[in-house]
């Protein structure tokens, strides 16, 4: 699903991973981090609005230099559970949320996946999103940002795969688990993220 927005995604991909890192480090690894990325503008104030998408593909892959990708992943992956935290706080309507809770999984992922990819333009920014609903669930991004130029022996996008899974486990089913099952930087040709529960 394209959408034109010029490659700008939604700033929570910056903001949280700061909160995500500082929790886990302090503020020190954050400036750190935020400078290997050339973004050391932020430390001033994070951003408000749409942020260009290249700033980050650069702060994920400052991120792996930073800490070693394991570590990397971990924060990457707090940094997506906090995004959807804010998420179901202030951008999914409360009577959405709890039609869904109490809907029969299935139907439940069926409508999530919908809103999703309407609104996937704001995370995947020039790449593309699609989801097959059926069980389980998989969610694909072609292109994605979080891994772009990167190659790895392991999986790198755990920004949305903590995105997602907060997202199921809030909405689908408590004990939804969401795994990378295919990677583009591991030389898959999308980025694949399956749901189960």
């Amino acid at each position: 699903m394209k959408h034109e927005n010029h490659g700008r995604v939604g700033p929570n991909a910056i903001i949280r991973v700061a909160e995500a890192l500082e929790a886990a480090q302090g503020p020190e690894a954050v400036s750190e981090l935020f400078r290997r990325a050339g973004l050391e503008r932020y430390l001033e104030a994070m951003p408000t609005e749409m942020v260009e998408e290249g700033e980050v593909t650069s702060l994920q892959a400052a991120l792996r230099e930073l800490l070693g990708v394991t570590a990397a992943r971990a924060i990457a992956r707090d940094a997506g559970m906090r995004t959807g935290d804010y998420l179901l706080a202030v951008r999914i309507p409360r009577p959405a949320q709890a039609i869904l809770s109490i809907l029969p999984p299935r139907l439940a992922t069926r409508m999530l996946l919908k809103a999703i990819g309407g609104n996937a333009w704001t995370f995947v920014g020039t790449g593309v999103f699609s989801a097959d609903p059926s069980y389980p669930p998989k969610l694909t991004v072609s292109d994605s940002l979080l891994c772009r130029g990167a190659t790895a022996s392991e999986p790198l996008c755990d920004f949305y795969a903590g995105t997602f899974e907060r997202l199921f486990g809030r909405l689908v089913h408590p004990k939804a688990q969401v795994t990378e099952i295919a990677c583009h930087a591991v030389g898959a040709p999308n980025c694949v993220f399956e749901i189960r529960w």
